[in-house]
């Protein structure tokens, strides 16, 4: 639910859509152990990493819902 929350609010503020994949990467850039998707191809590559430019703007909208 609160990942539907931040792709939400981003859409909304920032006029952009967020993959939940891209939260993921950002939770593990930051620390947090998350289980492995069934259908990722590599443990230690991403297929669809968050992009540079956008890693702020949702890393904020993730603080501000609590997810990090």
């Amino acid at each position: 639910m609160t990942y539907k929350k931040v792709q939400e609010y981003v859409k909304r503020k920032y006029n952009f859509s967020v993959k939940s994949c891209w939260i993921a990467h950002i939770k593990e850039l930051n620390g947090i152990k998350m289980k492995q998707a069934p259908n990722r191809l590599s443990s230690t590559e991403r297929k669809y990493p968050c992009p540079e430019e956008k890693i702020l703007v949702v890393k904020n909208a993730m603080k501000k819902f609590g997810l990090i």
